[in-house]
């Protein structure tokens, strides 16, 4: 043997043993031997292939994090001393018209981010076991809970209830979804370790009600008739709704953001003979459009809260641990029983949660990675914390062209535009091969000689945000604030009036441009009561009924917007007002890094990287930057495009930190 040879066999030999000292990883330890059961709800314990287990886990969401990260954002969820995570599954994106279905192949605005197989995957290279979430309703912040629009296209289906049209749906999904993991359960050496029915249903109609357990039962036989075996579970908030929202003698978990106690007593009581388990121990909160950003619990409280859990002897799953970004219209909003009465969510989906939108560490992450090392008996290997993704502030873009509104709508394919004989909501459209308009804008168009001041009203209520245009001309204002719902455009105010002032003589083209600005994702039933666009009522003008519109949906879909043509140059210090599209295009070198596009100088609308919609702005906030990953930037040509519905500004500009109004 050489000396070369020598060395490298001594260093072999202890590298070797260095990797026999190293404790085992999750699933060495808990596949030792042969895998012989799966999860257990035993009296106070779980227990894993015959081996006790307290869960420590994070809900993060393979849909709103590019794949690209995948793998680095759980790495760091390991590297906390998670030994799991959650995600939910949204209907709405896996089949966003009826009967097609995406995991990821598609051609479709997010297929990218939607190969659920290969996330459950990774998440098992990175030694995490996997709480499945399938829904059909998730909540989640999301779009109509995960609901797709197509739903609203029957007049009379109760979602989320055992009626005949809705659960045939269900069933349809399920059969295509459940057919993607079933393989990847953890009794047949893969990732799955549980599978939650249903989600929060206790929490929907009257708390003190009895839900409709021939649903959930449904939903528990679907996943039995699709092989999964793994360990079933519920979820809601005990000391509110009780077991109301449960079946009998499957396992019941909490949700909440404090007085843990008040929580899991009552699940002792409802279920002596169940370990215990906080399913979503909300780390934080999610904002929405005129609200400030709060981020939900303090370091302090969060990790008092958690100490009490772990006072318990229960299991955790933090929601969120990371939160990432809504991406495109998919944001969801609440109704309250106050002004406004309908919140509409941001896009930024921080949370205030351990991990950023951008995955950088917190305070809370370092009191999560503190606390589960002083409660975990169980030592398994953890990775060392990845080190941070940077920042960069790149230089300012100019706008170089741009299209105008009578341009954008004269590219619309004619096959979408669809004669109505009076308001229609968006979804009952007949277009997009009988699935209606899911998300965007619609436009309400009429023909007419208009007076030199006109009087225009919209019966009812607009669902949910409306501009109006005389021959292609803005003639609403940008919002300057919350004082704008009191006013004309909003769904606030029903039988809403507004005076058209300074038409030209002669025949008029009228336009009332209404925004989805998302469908309700919490609440009971009549919440879920969701069309979008004019439907209430007709729409008047000088007290005469408009008749015999044009609708025109504006989808803002990204393969759409990368068709365009007719581009003009941009010319600057022109005060360009929209609706308008709005293009800059920049060259960037490796090694490209993650940014954050600063809209404060901007009205309302979305943004396009390379063709992807990462989400919308509004000037009034909270949130004041879109977060773009790396990985949406290419090197060499790059182009992002703009959806301005006021007032348009003439650069891009970038910061290296996001900007959140509290």
């Amino acid at each position: 043997m050489t000396g070369v040879n020598f060395i490298l066999g001594i260093l072999s030999l202890l590298f070797l043993h260095a990797k026999c000292q190293l404790p085992p990883t999750v699933y060495q330890y808990y596949t030792e031997g042969g895998i012989n059961s799966g999860l257990e709800a035993l009296p106070g314990q779980f227990r894993l292939n015959g081996k006790d287990i307290t869960l420590y886990s994070g809900s993060i969401h393979y849909f709103r994090v590019v794949p690209e990260y995948w793998r680095d954002r759980l790495r760091r969820m390991r590297a906390a001393g998670l030994n799991a995570i959650d995600t939910y599954v949204p209907w709405n994106l896996h089949e966003p018209r009826k009967g097609e279905f995406d995991f990821g192949a598609g051609n479709n605005e997010f297929s990218k981010v939607l190969n659920l197989r290969e996330f459950l995957q990774i998440a098992q290279e990175e030694d995490l076991l996997v709480i499945l979430r399938p829904g059909p309703y998730i909540c989640s912040e999301w779009e109509f809970g995960g609901l797709p629009s197509w739903l609203l296209r029957y007049p009379d289906i109760k979602v989320r209830t055992s009626d005949l049209v809705f659960t045939g749906h269900v069933k349809t999904y399920f059969d295509q979804l459940l057919a993607q993991v079933v393989d990847l359960q953890f009794t047949k050496g893969g990732s799955i370790i549980a599978v939650q029915i249903e989600n929060e249903y206790g929490s929907f109609g009257n708390f003190d009600e009895i839900k409709d357990r021939e649903y959930l039962a449904f939903i528990r036989d679907n996943y039995v008739e699709n092989g999964i075996e793994e360990l079933l579970l519920t979820c809601d908030s005990p000391a509110l709704v009780g077991d109301t929202g449960s079946l009998p003698g499957y396992l019941m978990t909490a949700n909440f953001d404090n007085n843990p106690e008040a929580q899991f007593d009552r699940l002792l009581e409802l279920q002596p003979d169940k370990p215990l388990m906080a399913m979503e121990f909300w780390a934080g909160w999610f904002d929405y459009w005129f609200g400030t950003h709060t981020g939900g619990l303090n370091p302090e409280n969060f990790s008092k809260h958690l100490s009490t859990i772990f006072s318990y002897n229960a299991s955790v799953n933090f929601y969120m641990f990371h939160g990432g970004s809504t991406f495109g219209f998919m944001n969801g909003a609440n109704k309250i029983p106050v002004f406004p009465s309908y919140l509409s969510d941001v896009s930024s989906y921080d949370y205030g949660a351990p991990l950023s939108e951008a995955g950088d560490y917190t305070e809370k992450y370092n009191v999560t990675k503190e606390l589960i090392a002083l409660d975990n008996e169980v030592q398994t290997f953890t990775p060392e914390q990845p080190p941070l993704n940077p920042k960069i502030a790149y230089p300012a873009v100019q706008i170089q062209e741009y299209l105008t509104y009578v341009q954008l709508i004269n590219q619309i394919p004619l096959d979408l535009v669809t004669e109505i004989q009076t308001v229609t909501n968006m979804e009952a459209l007949d277009i997009n091969n009988g699935n209606g308009q899911s998300y965007g804008l619609t436009v309400y168009r009429k023909k007419l000689d208009l007076a030199p001041t006109a009087e225009l009203q919209i019966v009812g209520h607009i669902r949910d945000v409306a501009m109006v245009l005389v021959d292609g001309e803005q003639k609403t204002q940008k919002p300057q604030g919350s004082g704008a719902l009191l006013g004309f455009g909003f769904w606030t105010i029903s039988n809403s009036t507004f005076t058209i002032e300074g038409a030209a003589a002669g025949l008029n083209t009228l336009d009332v441009v209404v925004e989805n600005w998302g469908r309700v994702n919490f609440g009971g039933p009549a919440y879920f009561e969701q069309q979008k666009g004019l439907f209430e009522g007709p729409i008047l003008v000088d007290g005469v009924e408009l008749s015999d519109l044009t609708a025109i949906p504006l989808e803002l879909k990204s393969n759409w917007i990368q068709g365009l043509t007719g581009w003009q140059a941009f010319e600057a210090d022109r005060n360009l007002t929209g609706p308008v599209m709005l293009r800059a295009t920049f060259e960037l070198a490796e090694p490209l890094q993650d940014t954050f596009l600063d809209m404060s100088a901007w009205g309302r609308g979305s943004v396009f990287v390379n063709g992807f919609h990462v989400g919308r702005f509004f000037h009034v906030g909270p949130q004041i930057t879109n977060y773009i990953p790396a990985p949406l930037f290419k090197q060499g040509l790059n182009e992002i495009v703009i959806f301005e519905h006021y007032l348009a500004a003439e650069l891009l500009v970038f910061s290296d930190v996001p900007i959140l109004r509290g």
